[in-house]
């Protein structure tokens, strides 16, 4: 029995939690989307560790590829929908993987009591490996906020960030996708777990309780059309 590929199960996971719907959706960007990923939908244990497990397995698949180093010190997730993800991820990496990796996330606001600081987790240090975990990058906007927090705290190493999902857009004011633009502008690797295209091939061949494929002919063609206009 052949094992499916990683996009081609995560995709399955998307679905069985009801994170990725097909239909009609208009982003905030103001663009009409064939597709919607729901990262709320992620709301229990199960899901959670699953999909921790999920990022684990990309990251250890790209540390054998020589892509990432395999002494990360710390797993940083931005807050607040990183959190999850970066301790999900950490523990993930920890008991299937035998990796001592740390979890990091950064406050709102600095806390002035207490341990005080604008961290929560491993502490960052100067000569730290730190790799980025975020669920799906529309225009970079975050990694941009989130850079400046890690270097104000201390000169540590970006050394790349793992997505769920590669949207494969072009942003609003160039022909790059966001995660080219942000390779670009930072120098770091940017991988995800499953991109639009292998998600919308995976959905053709995962069915509903009724039989039907995910991806009817009727939404593959609206997806192609889209990536047609806004794809990079």
């Amino acid at each position: 029995m052949t094992i499916a590929s990683l996009d081609h199960r995560f995709t399955e996971f998307l679905l069985d939690s009801q994170a990725l719907k097909f239909g009609d959706f208009t982003l905030k960007s103001g663009r009409k989307s064939p597709y919607f990923i729901n990262a709320g939908a992620f709301n229990d244990g199960r899901k959670i560790a699953t999909l921790g497990a999920f990022y684990a397995e990309k990251i250890a698949e790209e540390i054998k590829a020589g892509n990432l180093p395999a002494d990360i010190d710390t797993v940083f997730g931005p807050a607040y929908k990183g959190i999850p993800l970066g301790v999900s991820t950490a523990i993930a990496l920890t008991s299937a993987h035998g990796m001592e990796v740390g979890y990091t996330f950064d406050r709102k606001e600095k806390k002035d009591h207490g341990d005080g600081g604008m961290m929560v987790g491993t502490q960052l240090k100067d000569g730290m490996k730190v790799l980025l975990v975020d669920d799906v990058m529309t225009a970079g906007t975050a990694v941009r906020e989130v850079i400046p927090k890690l270097k104000a705290e201390a000169d540590v190493e970006v050394v790349g960030l793992v997505l769920s999902v590669d949207r494969m857009e072009k942003t609003k004011d160039s022909d790059l996708s966001a995660v080219k633009a942000v390779e670009a502008e930072f120098g770091f690797p940017v991988f995800a777990i499953a991109n639009v295209r292998e998600i919308f091939e995976a959905g053709q061949h995962i069915e509903t309780a009724s039989g039907q494929p995910y991806v009817t002919p009727e939404i593959k063609a609206s997806a192609d059309a889209y990536l047609a206009q806004y794809g990079a």
